[in-house]
């Protein structure tokens, strides 16, 4: 993946006067997940931003508050692109991705982000943009290629993670289907349903005409 390099300050006030204030400056909350597992109670000291979210069975998940610029995450948004996000949080620097954003549902502008924090060793689940490549052998015989699913969800170490899937469909015959199942990727562990259709190669009215001329 590319990185996308973002600047956030923590955010300590996290009441819905402040957050409603945060949003007429052109500021957009932000909630990085995916911090260390503690024991709770936790006695440890807590940066700027860092709260504990109870998480059961005596534990607890170390979260940080923060926000950023709408202009700044722009180009991260508003785009089918997935990138590696380099965070800067007054000089510390750490590595996230993006899990979900909120839109306000009459505006349409940003409300609220969601990030997860990654490193080099565990693997995280995230959607990928399918690319289709090749020229199947259903469309030379007069078919029509057709994309389902646009996104697969992949697991991997996310330095591992592709910017995008790419599916050769060559071999593709008129009237035949792709499935995840029938993907394998070198490093990649595809978890959407396996008889999920990714791509087929669907009849057409002349495709069915030519057949039928041709078993006469």
């Amino acid at each position: 993946m590319e990185q996308f390099k973002l600047a956030a300050q923590p955010r300590t006030d996290l009441g819905k006067k402040a957050t409603k204030a945060l949003r007429q400056k052109g500021l957009v909350p932000v909630v990085l997940n995916g911090g260390a597992i503690v024991e709770l109670p936790y006695t440890g000291t807590l940066k700027a931003g860092e709260k504990v979210v109870e998480i059961g069975n005596g534990k607890g998940l170390i979260t940080t508050d923060l926000v950023v610029t709408n202009e700044a995450v722009r180009k991260l948004v508003y785009t089918p692109d997935i990138f590696a996000i380099e965070l800067d949080i007054n000089g510390e620097k750490r590595m996230a991705v993006l899990k979900d954003l909120q839109f306000d549902p009459v505006k349409d502008s940003l409300l609220h982000m969601d990030l997860l924090e990654v490193n080099e060793t565990k693997p995280i689940v995230m959607e990928v943009p399918v690319k289709l490549e090749g020229h199947a052998a259903g469309v030379k015989a007069g078919g029509k290629l057709s994309l389902s699913m646009k996104k697969l969800k992949v697991r991997a170490i996310y330095t591992a993670i592709p910017e995008r899937l790419v599916i050769n469909v060559d071999d593709l015959g008129l009237g035949k289907s792709l499935a995840v199942g029938d993907i394998h990727i070198e490093g990649l562990e595809l978890v959407n349903a396996k008889n999920a259709v990714v791509c087929a190669v669907q009849l057409t009215r002349a495709a069915r005409g030519a057949a039928a001329a041709a078993a006469k």
